[in-house]
């Protein structure tokens, strides 16, 4: 996952535009309960399930998403979703946009789509609907419980901006009861696998989300749900950690104060050690008044020199050579940035 991915804990909202349109592929005759495993703010899973019969659960990583996201749905566990159990075949809907990137464990690498599912799925009843959306690319992945767990899956890309960006698309399905799997035969799995895996490498052949749906799932009803977190309480142990004796004792290790250097130097500074004093971040810092008081932050980044000689006989030479300088990056606030070099 990319850093910024990492920031924001692998969340990507779906636009409300989308879940609009996946709201009309859904029917709630009955009363039913409905979960979101990253529920995010709560906004797209509200979208989804609005004017529906429903009991909402979500469950979110982030603490300051999970308490906007209680402002729309009643239930959320602040947590994360692989270290919450419910009862299997508990649930009538699944609407789960799992964060995209790798999970490493101790015995095996795999998908956080396909690590979401797998740990999901099972708490929807026979009948139940699953709303799947992740990178159409990675379909492949989880393509063995789609195709072994859910009958009349329907795949389709979400044209919005941001999910163009990120070639996201929405997958229907219908969880399978014990009786339909043991009727499924090998070549039935292996043609439904193949069928996947053609998507992912040609997202581009998926048709598009309609605003109108030729037809609507219905989410079977449902009682109550019992969620129950079975992980570390993050934010407490963070609130406490700076209290216990070991905090304490590795403190002066871990944030040792910074040095302050002062005084003029002997003799005059020439560029060189300017360049050394500016990449050992010894004059950063924040400058100015007004609108032009600013953060100063100094790096040293590696660049490339081209250039081209033609020898005699007509025949062009490219020559490329590297070389280190300085970079100055100048955040005011007024909210404007520059880069320096």
């Amino acid at each position: 996952m990319r850093f910024q991915g990492k920031v924001r804990l692998g969340f990507y909202p779906l636009p409300l535009s989308e879940a609009e349109r996946i709201r009309r592929f859904l029917l709630f005759p009955e009363l039913s309960s409905a979960i979101d495993p990253c529920v995010g703010d709560g906004a797209a899973f509200e979208a989804i399930t609005t004017g529906a019969k429903a009991l909402r659960y979500g469950i979110e990583l982030d603490a300051y998403r999970a308490d906007q996201a209680r402002q729309r749905i009643p239930d959320v566990i602040q947590g994360n979703a692989l270290e919450v159990h419910c009862a299997v075949e508990s649930l009538g809907l699944s609407y789960l946009n799992p964060p995209y990137d790798w999970s490493l464990g101790p015995g095996e690498n795999r998908r956080t789509e396909q690590a979401f599912l797998s740990h999901t799925y099972r708490w929807l009843k026979p009948g139940g609907v699953l709303v799947f959306v992740i990178p159409g690319e990675r379909l492949a992945e989880c393509s063995q419980i789609s195709a072994v767990q859910f009958r009349d899956v329907r795949v389709f890309r979400l044209e919005a901006p941001e999910c163009v960006r990120y070639k996201q698309v929405v997958l229907f399905g219908v969880r399978r009861s014990r009786r339909e799997r043991e009727r499924l035969t090998d070549s039935d799995i292996t043609r439904a696998r193949f069928y996947y895996a053609s998507l992912a490498r040609n997202p581009s052949q998926i048709p598009i989300l309609p605003s109108a749906p030729e037809t609507q799932y219905v989410v079977p009803a449902s009682g109550q749900a019992q969620l129950v977190f079975r992980g570390l309480p993050l934010d407490d142990i963070e609130d406490l950690l700076p209290k216990s004796s070991a905090y304490r004792q590795a403190s002066p290790i871990l944030f040792s104060p910074i040095k302050r250097i002062e005084g003029r130097p002997l003799i005059s500074l020439h560029a060189g050690h300017l360049g050394l004093l500016a990449v050992s971040s010894l004059i950063d810092g924040v400058f100015g008044s007004g609108e032009d008081r600013h953060i100063s932050a100094w790096r040293s980044i590696k660049v490339k020199d081209h250039s081209e000689e033609v020898e005699d006989d007509g025949t062009i030479i490219q020559r490329e050579r590297e070389r280190f300088t300085n970079e100055l990056t100048l955040v005011y606030a007024s909210g404007k940035t520059a880069i320096l070099h």
